[in-house]
């Protein structure tokens, strides 16, 4: 039988006036974005819908921002949510899944994403770092790479991406290392990427102690729907199990590629992608190749949807 899971994104999925028209249609939504300012000790609301852009792509905002959109279209919908089988979310889209599978409270979803941004920019300050993606190499390649590159300074993979794409992270040094060693290993291309520094690797490990002290306080309740971790590409259920996967995912690769890969065997042929962009149902459509494939960003996606099911 037919299977469906819900999605949400992660990092880099951000863009300037997302969810501004979620946000003055729905006085809740508005009422969560307060909450999450509150937190911030900024007007979260402003930098989402105005920006400036390389204001907004700064961990500490970005990372809330984007599930704020995800809560604020999962407010909006209601009880015309979709109806799924399982969740899963990339990197920080992860508490999202969890916030739909109700083993977080939206309102704790956003505080923990907020600690979590401001500890991951914090470590990003202590130990500078960068990322680089890496496309037509196998996980056996790249993690040669890496432990050949890590002569010059710590790198290792950090997201599976797909079955072609993974990006490592690690030191400038031995991320620089490995993008040289990687188009010598006969990799389609092997980029730097701009990004605020060496996510999901050990280089996170501040955040990664600072997040665990932080989630020994929040309720985490079992999902009503299993949620596909991060760490595990695998299907977690168990509330203490899901608290340590979470903390583990900061400085752990994101096995996305194996997400979907667990997906399709278990017979999910249907996906809905729930906040900005479509970054990871474009994704799912090369790799999963799903039957129906949906995304949530606007209210008009919104109205789209309510529409049809009326």
């Amino acid at each position: 039988m037919s299977k469906t899971v819900l999605f949400f994104p992660g990092q880099a999925s951000q863009y300037v006036g997302m969810a501004k028209d979620v946000y003055d249609n729905s006085a809740d939504v508005r009422q969560m974005y307060e909450l999450a300012s509150d937190e911030i000790g900024e007007d979260i609301a402003r930098l989402s819908f105005e920006g400036p852009a390389d204001e907004l792509k700064r961990t500490r905002f970005t990372q809330p921002a984007i599930l704020l959109h995800s809560l604020a279209v999962l407010k909006t919908l209601g009880d015309d949510r979709p109806e799924f089988d399982f969740a899963a979310g990339h990197s920080l889209g992860e508490y999202g899944a969890l916030a739909v599978a109700g083993a977080l409270s939206f309102e704790d979803a956003i505080k923990a994403v907020v600690k979590r941004a401001s500890l991951m920019e914090q470590a990003c300050q202590q130990n500078p770092g960068t990322m680089a993606a890496t496309m037509g190499l196998s996980v056996d390649q790249v993690q040669q790479v890496c432990e050949d590159a890590s002569s010059a300074g710590v790198v290792v993979p950090a997201n599976f991406n797909s079955k072609a794409q993974i990006v490592v992270s690690g030191s400038v040094p031995g991320v620089e290392k490995a993008v040289e060693l990687a188009k010598a290993a006969g990799a389609k291309r092997a980029t730097m990427l701009e990004v605020g520094g060496a996510f999901h690797s050990p280089l996170m490990e501040s955040a990664r102690s600072g997040l665990e002290e932080f989630l020994s306080r929040v309720t985490i309740s079992e999902p009503s729907r299993p949620v596909v971790a991060n760490v595990t590409a695998g299907a977690v259920t168990d509330p203490e199990e899901i608290r340590s996967l979470l903390v583990r995912q900061v400085t752990a690769p994101v096995k996305w590629a194996q997400t979907m890969a667990w997906l399709t065997e278990n017979q999910v042929s249907r996906l809905v992608e729930i906040g900005p962009g479509k970054v990871l149902a474009s994704l799912a459509k090369r790799e999963m190749r799903p039957e129906n494939s949906l995304n949530l960003d606007t209210l008009e996606n919104i109205r789209s949807l309510t529409a049809v099911k009326a």
